[in-house]
């Protein structure tokens, strides 16, 4: 079992990707505890809350059906991301976690949860013009994920999708019009 204080001290050097998934592959066989990791994601240390954030992304998301018992606990913190190297990486687990093809295990999860925290958050980062546009384009696609579940979100999507487009970089106008095609009512 690796402890919480051995893997704050891995955290606390650099790491690349390699290093990111060889870690990953350890905590995975060693059984460490997701919640442990997602607490490491606000260490007061930006470097060290984002290198566990890299790292949960990579092992929740190579492992899901591992970690269902988490899920809620890891969606109960989303509400309080703030590093902006974190966001990043917890917008791309709503991203997939959201997604019609998340297995079933978490699609069930969900229907049960909560999310009303993580919608808050997800619109936060469309509408906060210091969030970076890869959070942005994944929060755009998590939300748009939950358009049935909650349909206002439905309503409310094309204006932010339409405001980010008109000074909005390659990947957001691709996004964007990508998404509004599928939001748009059919006309007949």
């Amino acid at each position: 079992m690796l402890t919480k204080d051995q893997l704050l001290k891995q955290l606390s050097a650099t790491m690349g990707k390699t290093k990111v998934v060889e870690l990953s592959n350890i905590l995975f066989h060693k059984n460490f505890k997701l919640t442990d990791l997602i607490d490491l994601t606000f260490h007061p240390d930006k470097k060290i809350a984002f290198r566990a954030a890299w790292l949960l992304e990579n092992l929740f998301l190579h492992r899901p059906d591992c970690y269902l018992h988490d899920v809620n606990y890891l969606i109960s913190r989303f509400d309080e991301v703030t590093y902006p190297s974190c966001q990043r990486h917890y917008a791309k687990i709503a991203m997939h976690i959201t997604s019609p093809k998340a297995i079933p295990d978490i699609r069930h999860i969900l229907a049960t949860t909560d999310l009303d925290a993580m919608v808050n958050k997800c619109f936060e980062w469309l509408i906060a013009p210091e969030v970076l546009v890869a959070v942005k384009a994944f929060a755009c696609e998590a939300l748009f994920n939950l358009r049935h579940r909650y349909p206002w979100i439905a309503e409310e999507l094309p204006a932010q999708l339409e405001f980010l487009m008109r000074n909005g970089t390659a990947a957001i106008q691709s996004k964007g019009k990508k998404l509004l095609s599928y939001l748009q009512p059919l006309e007949y």
